[in-house]
């Protein structure tokens, strides 16, 4: 007997739900406790949350952070990408800037690491640097002085000859859940420190460099969305964003090139000198991938930005590293 039209409705209803059925339970098994929700794809493990809880008082120390960041990326064979380059990088004691100065020396550049207070975490840094057979200096100050822009800049040249490459990665975040409470203190410290610290050591640089020379800048995802308890740190970052592009254009006659990388959570000093425990302990979880990034994990794109030999096409790009949309 041939089916009619109503039983072969009713035979793809069941095959609906049938699917139906097995759908539901493979999410069932999805939010079974033992099932792993990060994603892991790198060379190797990364932590995931949740963290230990943990706060820092400001500017952080990435010595006392639980668990400690991963920063010396120990499967990068370097391939000579910079060698005989010098980079200045500021922020560079800890975070994104200590494994981006680890890059570039095994890369073949000496690294001015330029830092605010964590006299410890430099130290850490500049061995990195050193035991990659290269050399490193340490600069403490304030990007946020124009004075020490220039004094940066000075001594890069001075002690290691020329000024190749300048990240400019030095930040102040601190989160207020009211504009109500985001004093004019505060907006002005983190104006000051993101904008105009960036400006500054971007201007002393030019003054020096040469054609082929490198700026890039630390963005971030909060600039590109922006961050309803981070409103003045995602206006500086959407700056900043804004002011590689302008930038770049403005150096192309002189033969610099000016990219950013944005960032998502990455597991540096930063975030527990900014967030309570409470936030810290799932820091990360909320991104596509379910946990932050660790410093090596970014580093490895401001060594393709900063290299002749992999991006002398590219200037003006902001590179978002956000662990999926």
């Amino acid at each position: 007997m041939s089916e009619t039209p109503e039983s072969q409705a009713e035979a793809a209803a069941e095959r609906g739900r049938e699917i139906q059925d097995q759908v539901e339970a493979a999410e069932e098994r999805s939010f079974a406790p033992n099932k792993p929700k990060a994603m892991q794809a790198g060379a190797r493990a990364y932590p995931v949350p949740p963290f230990p809880r943990q706060h820092q008082d400001k500017p952080g120390s990435e010595a006392a952070l639980d668990p400690a960041p991963m920063y010396d990326a120990p499967f990068w064979k370097g391939s000579g990408k910079l060698e005989g380059k010098v980079a200045l990088i500021t922020g560079a004691d800890s975070g994104i800037g200590r494994a981006v100065a680890i890059l570039f020396a095994r890369e073949g550049a000496d690294v001015a690491i330029a830092y605010l207070t964590e006299e410890r975490d430099a130290f850490v840094t500049k061995k990195a640097v050193e035991a990659e057979g290269r050399r490193a200096i340490l600069i403490a100050g304030d990007v946020s002085v124009p004075g020490f822009a220039r004094h940066a800049v000075a001594l890069t040249v001075e002690a290691l000859g020329q000024l190749d490459i300048l990240v400019n990665n030095a930040a102040y975040q601190e989160h207020v859940d009211d504009v109500l409470d985001l004093s004019d203190e505060h907006f002005d410290l983190t104006m000051k420190t993101n904008l105009y610290g960036y400006f500054y050591m971007a201007k002393a640089a030019v003054a020096v460099m040469q054609p082929g020379g490198v700026i890039l800048n630390t963005g971030s995802i909060t600039g590109i969305d922006g961050s309803k308890d981070l409103l003045d740190y995602s206006m500086t970052k959407g700056g900043i964003h804004a002011f590689t592009r302008a930038l770049a254009g403005d150096l192309i006659d002189r033969g610099i090139r000016v990219n950013a990388v944005a960032p998502g959570p990455v597991w540096t000093p930063l975030n527990p000198a900014d967030k309570d425990e409470e936030k810290i302990s799932k820091f990360g979880s909320q991104t596509p991938m379910g946990r932050p990034a660790q410093p090596e994990e970014i580093a490895p794109a401001y060594v393709f930005l900063a290299s002749a030999q992999s991006s002398s096409f590219i200037t003006g790009e902001v590179l978002p590293i956000i662990g999926g949309y």
